[in-house]
């Protein structure tokens, strides 16, 4: 058996992983790299970006379809292969940038092949090899999870990976589950004219801890499919197709050409051989790990990206392997990273963000400021004023601890909260700053101030709070 050594070696090349492998290197250490496919990050391939190349497509011809609310007379006819066409094209220039990077590692560096672990730092290569380290960083990715219950109809399921397969839109499809994949994907098909419905056993939609703010989102986006809450479903083959059942909340049955289903994306550990490594694993076959260090217990494993289950998006996945291939290169010597405050965009629209540590109505340490988009004037102004955001502050000082927003154009005006939060604003230094007329942003004021007058906190002194049209 011929034995590789290495100072660290990586398990999956995806965001994560690559950022391992960069941070492992530029501290000194002598990396290996080992993925079955090197096909590009989950990213670029089958999530953010070829997600986002769908989504344009629906809001191009929901724009026409809503013109004449403008005066503007308009028409359009979608066509599915040009549709999913562009999506391929698209995606593929973006893996092919990934492809690129990866091409410029050292030939040593790559290898091509599946990896289980063998010991703490020893892993077995598919090829016959053996790869001994002083560290391990486990950046294996995740994968989509396809309940049991849908094992009669599997050729008609899909996930947010293999609907990009697909040649041509569906006439029907029922979405299962109402996290943010599905409600994305679902939307972008229902504005495409694909007969969309969803469904989820749970209560809330899209994760929404608030549930203010759930409910109002759920009732915009209700608007254009229907979306089924707190069902059970059966599922059983129907000619070409799937006849989908529900009861619950709600009682009906339904064909559709395809299932969606997005009920989760459990990490890809099982099989690695983790518990050769003498880390303890929880019933999952999770192991414990510090989010701060990435590191497994004390042993000299790390963990990074989505293989870890916590912050499942692209920033993070990049920060964490960052953080475990200069620990893992380091080790035993062992320091904390500095991570941003957690983070996360529904690109639905109304988009939806999450930030920071999520208070409830009864939480004695906390003020919440609450504004509606309902009666917005720059959201009037483009025809998409709906939507609730909800901001948390300290009650002590109104230092701003979190929020959850749906409204139009959130994934912009959320990086300023998610900015305030981590640099430690009060309310009334987020009022000091500038706010242009007439822009989304200014809808964000009444929350803040708000939260400014049950903390009795001032308003910004040189700042006029009168009426301004629009706002």
């Amino acid at each position: 058996m011929t034995k590789l050594t290495c100072d660290v070696a990586i398990i999956g090349a995806g965001t994560a992983g690559l950022a391992a492998e960069r941070s492992a290197r530029r501290n000194g250490a002598r990396t290996i790299l080992i993925d079955e496919g090197f096909g590009g990050t989950t990213c670029a391939s089958v999530g953010c970006m070829p997600s986002k190349l769908l989504i344009a497509a629906g809001n191009a011809m929901h724009a026409v379809k809503h013109a004449g609310v403008f005066g503007v007379e308009a028409s359009g006819k979608v066509d599915g292969v040009a549709v999913i066409a562009r999506v391929r094209k698209e995606r593929d220039a973006f893996v092919a940038g990934v492809e690129a990077s990866i091409d410029k590692l050292p030939d040593d560096v790559k290898i091509e092949a599946r990896a289980t672990f063998a010991g703490a730092t020893i892993l077995s290569l598919s090829d016959g090899r053996e790869v001994h380290a002083k560290a391990v960083v486990i950046a294996t990715g995740s994968s989509p999870a396809i309940p049991e219950m849908f094992d009669a109809v599997r050729d008609r399921v899909l996930t947010n990976e293999s609907i990009f397969a697909l040649e041509d839109l569906p006439g029907s499809i029922g979405v299962v589950g109402a996290g943010a994949l599905g409600l994305e994907l679902a939307q972008a098909m229902a504005r495409l004219g694909v007969e969309t419905m969803v469904f989820d056993i749970g209560e809330t939609i899209g994760g929404l801890k608030d549930r203010h703010v759930a409910e109002a989102y759920h009732a915009i986006l209700s608007r254009e499919m229907p979306i089924l809450l707190g069902v059970d479903l059966e599922a059983e083959r129907e000619g070409d197709g799937v006849a989908l059942s529900w009861t619950g909340s709600a009682t009906g049955k339904k064909r559709f050409d395809y299932l969606l289903v997005a009920t989760g994306r459990p990490p890809q550990i099982k099989g690695i051989g983790l518990e050769t490594t003498g880390l303890a694993l929880d019933e999952h076959g999770m192991p414990d790990y510090d989010c701060e260090t990435m590191q497994c217990g004390t042993a000299p494993i790390f963990i990074a990206g989505d293989a870890d289950h916590d912050r499942a998006v692209l920033h993070e996945a990049s920060s964490e392997g960052t953080i475990a291939g200069r620990n893992a290169a380091s080790y035993p010597e062992v320091t904390p990273g500095t991570r941003t405050v957690p983070f996360a965009i529904t690109f639905t629209h109304p988009n939806v963000a999450v930030i920071g540590r999520i208070a409830q109505d009864d939480d004695a340490d906390s003020v919440i400021g609450t504004a509606s988009y309902d009666d917005q004037g720059r959201a009037k102004v483009e025809a998409c004023n709906a939507g609730l955001v909800r901001f948390y502050a300290d009650r002590r000082d109104g230092r701003l601890t979190g929020a959850t927003m749906a409204g139009p154009a959130v994934e912009h005006s959320a990086h300023l909260i998610a900015w305030a939060i981590q640099s430690g604003w009060t309310a009334t230094e987020v009022l000091d700053l500038p706010f242009y007329h007439p822009t989304f942003e200014e809808g964000m004021k009444g929350a803040l101030r708000s939260i400014c007058a049950e903390v009795h906190a001032p308003t910004p002194s040189d700042r006029d709070d009168g009426f301004v049209p629009g706002t």
